[in-house]
């Protein structure tokens, strides 16, 4: 046994990073890689990319590099609740025009919690109001110091758009790799994890698997926690045959006899019957938990159908979703599945007034009507941070709006002209902000509250006027309960709704 490690351990070499782009919605990310592929991946190469796998290989300064190239922290998300640490840097980008933002802060928690290294890439340096400083500023709140601040996380400038500096946000990523000592087995049999996986409607179950260790062969019989096959086909990131792969490498397989789940690890098995009796022991392991909504008292609740292109779309969809706070209002998914909307999902919508939400998919004319006659509401999305975002603004829009005041200005109160029931013609000198027409009032005396009212008319120099600035005087109409003495402060605000927030 001791010989046997010594002689894996002798067989460890030094494995490309695998590297993960996380970040706000619009701050680029899709950029980024969009052209990182463009510098570093020619049609000249076997044909460029002709597939969406979800990773692709670059090279750069003669050393691999593994991006993955998933919708963002979402699948990140989900594999990572399986326990599996699938990247091993993280690019945080962030816009130097806008700063961190609430997507940006929830990237930072995945990273934070995955432990892995991050660099900062502020991205958009090309626009004229971009503050690099100041989203260092911001990320020091998070505490998050970059390294010209003293810290040790490392960041680049860069624009993804011109392409300026992508060379340098490279070079820190090997960099990064160096420091880490990225170390993978070239002597056992592979091992990793699923990052893809979909139906393909004519070469059948199709999974990309992200090797962790291990290498990979043609002929290997391979199984999840739900599913197992034989490698028939291994594919390379760009659809080119192989017959293994190696560690930090993303490969196609053909062959699971079923569809995997995205975020599953995998392993090589000596045989078909090992590989099934393995799934059998995981399925009886897991306790199977009813299915039990639970909603507390004064709470909104928000109920979803979630239709998507393929199954492994599902679970990091659902997984970032019961990422947003929920202290106010409950999303309750009522179904999640692969699929074109259906007849059937409409009507439990209507019965259940959910919010049909479409991932990928289509609705037919005749369905699209119906939903209309009926206002069924559909909400369709190509990207993961849009749709996470329209049930974000879906939920606030179930929460109270709140009545912010905004105070505007203050008079001091020199004359009463005239006083009758529940109405008074007053004069005074505004001596903060400006005054108002048909806005709400607050009357203090001995720096007191004593009551409240409202202003129906204005005037200065005997005319109707809409507002009095500082330092001017006026006369106006007021109407309340409580009666206006000389020398009482009149304050003036306006009540504003504010939107829910979750």
């Amino acid at each position: 046994m001791k010989h046997e490690t010594e002689r894996q351990n002798q067989n460890l070499q030094t494995r490309p990073p695998v590297v993960v782009v996380l970040g706000h919605v619009d701050h680029g990310k899709s950029t980024l890689i969009e052209e990182i592929k463009k510098i570093k991946i020619t049609d000249k190469e076997s044909g460029g990319i002709t597939q969406h796998i979800g990773a692709y290989e670059i090279e750069h300064q003669g050393r691999k590099i593994t991006f993955i190239d998933t919708p963002g922290h979402e699948a990140f998300s989900a594999m990572r609740s399986r326990g599996t640490n699938i990247a091993d840097i993280a690019i945080l980008v962030i816009a130097a025009d806008e700063g961190v933002k609430a997507q940006t802060k929830e990237a930072l928690s995945f990273i934070k919690k995955s432990e892995i290294p991050m660099i900062v890439a502020i991205n958009k340096i090309d626009k004229p109001q971009s503050n690099p400083e100041k989203v260092k500023e911001e990320l020091a709140k998070e505490n998050v110091l970059v390294e010209s601040r003293g810290g040790k996380v490392p960041s680049v400038n860069i624009s993804a758009k011109t392409g300026e500096r992508i060379s340098e946000l490279l070079d820190l990523i090997l960099l990064v790799a160096e420091i880490e000592d990225l170390k993978g087995n070239f002597s056992k049999s592979g091992e990793g994890v699923i990052i893809e996986a979909y139906l393909d409607g004519l070469r059948g179950p199709t999974a990309t698997l992200l090797l962790k260790d291990g290498i990979l062969r043609t002929g290997d019989i391979v199984g999840t926690d739900s599913t197992c096959g034989r490698v028939k086909i291994l594919e390379d990131f760009q659809g080119n045959s192989i017959v293994e792969a190696y560690p930090s490498q993303p490969v196609v397989v053909i062959g699971f006899e079923n569809v995997p789940q995205v975020g599953e690890k995998f392993k090589v098995f000596t045989n078909i019957e090992s590989a099934r009796n393995y799934i059998k022991e995981k399925e009886k392991k897991t306790e199977i938990q009813p299915a039990v909504s639970f909603i507390e008292q004064n709470k909104k609740v928000l109920n979803l159908i979630l239709k998507v292109d393929v199954v492994g779309s599902i679970e990091p969809i659902e997984e970032i979703l019961r990422t947003l706070p929920q202290e106010k209002v409950v999303i309750r998914i009522l179904k999640g599945e692969a699929g074109d909307i259906n007849e059937f999902d409409l009507k439990m919508a209507q019965s259940a007034r959910a919010i049909v939400v479409a991932f990928r998919v289509k609705i037919s004319p005749r369905l699209a009507k119906f939903a209309e006659l009926r206002k069924i509401k559909i909400m369709k999305f190509e990207v993961i941070y849009e749709l996470v975002q329209a049930v974000r603004e879906e939920m606030e829009k179930l929460i109270k709006p709140e009545l912010v005041r905004k105070e505007i200005g203050e008079m001091k109160v020199l004359e009463v002209f005239r006083t009758e029931k529940k109405r008074q013609v007053i004069g005074g000198k505004v001596i903060e902000g400006e005054l108002k027409k048909n806005t709400l009032i607050e009357i203090l005396r001995d720096e007191e509250k004593i009551g409240e009212g409202k202003v129906i008319n204005l005037q200065r120099n005997k005319k109707d006027v809409e507002q009095v600035k500082k330092g001017e005087e006026c006369g106006l109409l007021y109407e309340g309960e409580v009666k206006i003495e000389k020398g009482d402060i009149v304050k003036f605000y306006i009540e504003e709704k504010k939107k829910g927030e979750l």
